[in-house]
């Protein structure tokens, strides 16, 4: 038996929760990855997964030499690359986690001039609002934005979200403009709440020294951005998003923006990885290319906060790494 191979079958099928799965990934037989994951475990004198008809799951034992064999394959991986080529031209799969809006409107548009650049990786983007456990699925890095709680990561900052409060003009029509933050009382809102914790953010407005946190009432809640900003243009409700989400829907007249005297707390963003995994050459090409990215939009700097409607962009400010 070809331990290391054994061992990247092993990680491929916990990454995939299948073994059909894991062998269309690799490209083998699946009788050969069943006979592999058998063989190891003979090897260990230890059950590594619960096998059923409908899927695969990893046991204790298995959890804990799964994250070894992480480990191990990262470590080869290194090794070869020291010595090759691959650092001129990475390749191989790269499994990488962002936010719904950031993958559709900034990540995707850009790809096919990553790809120019690094034909040879083979990119699983996940797109959801949800946030991963990297280590758990087995997530490569992860475009987060927010402060960051998970000290187990390493995070690099990469710019800032700004956000837009806006409505539809079908609303605005029916229920008016509100002028101030506390006359949104008065209003229907459409609220967002956490994937992770089920809690219904509130809102922020700043105004020279005025600071204000607004608990919205709405009749609906959504956790998908996508789906939030439909339901904006839908005329549901007032509607709080990022500028690169909604400065198209202004621009165009399905939105108005709302309260643009006011700004709301911009949020950080960040590009994870887990500190235990070494940062492989193709992770590391992909973190300078989203930085490189980031760095040359104008609504991922601080300086591209919301505007009133007819204004000139405010001046950039350069961002800091």
């Amino acid at each position: 038996m070809n331990k290391l191979q054994a061992m990247e079958v092993f990680v491929q099928v916990v990454d995939a929760g299948s073994f059909t799965r894991a062998a269309d990934l690799m490209n083998l037989p699946k009788a050969t990855v069943s006979t592999l994951v058998q063989a190891l475990e003979a090897a260990l004198s230890a059950k590594l997964l619960h096998r059923t008809t409908r899927q695969v799951t990893v046991t204790t034992d298995g959890a804990a030499y799964y994250e070894r064999c992480l480990r191990i394959l990262s470590d080869v991986r290194d090794a070869e690359e020291s010595l090759s080529r691959t650092r001129l031209s990475p390749s191989g799969r790269l499994r990488v986690d962002a936010p719904t809006g950031l993958s559709s409107e900034i990540l995707v548009p850009a790809l096919p001039a990553f790809f120019e650049r690094y034909p040879d990786i083979m990119l699983e983007l996940g797109s959801s609002d949800r946030p991963v456990d990297l280590v758990e699925e087995g997530v490569d890095c992860a475009v987060r934005g927010g402060t960051l709680t998970d000290t187990s990561l390493i995070a690099r900052r990469v710019g800032v979200l700004n956000f837009l409060t806006a409505a539809a003009p079908g609303y605005i029509a029916r229920y008016g403009m509100p002028q101030h933050p506390r006359d949104l009382d008065r209003h229907r809102c459409v609220n967002y709440f956490s994937a992770k914790t089920g809690k219904i953010y509130d809102w922020d407005f700043s105004r020279g020294d005025e600071r204000i946190e607004v608990p919205m009432r709405g009749v609906i809640a959504l956790n998908d951005s996508n789906a939030y900003v439909e339901a904006g243009l839908a005329g549901l409700g007032v509607i709080q998003m990022t500028d690169y989400m909604l400065d198209k829907h202004v621009e165009a007249g399905r939105m108005v923006q709302v309260l643009a005297d006011w700004r709301s707390d911009a949020v950080p963003v960040h590009l994870v990885y887990p500190q235990n995994r070494h940062l492989s050459a193709k992770v590391r090409v992909f973190v300078e290319w989203v930085a490189e990215l980031f760095a040359a939009n104008p609504y991922m700097h601080m300086g591209a906060m919301p505007r009133v409607q007819g204004a000139p962009a405010p001046l950039l400010v350069p961002l800091t790494a």
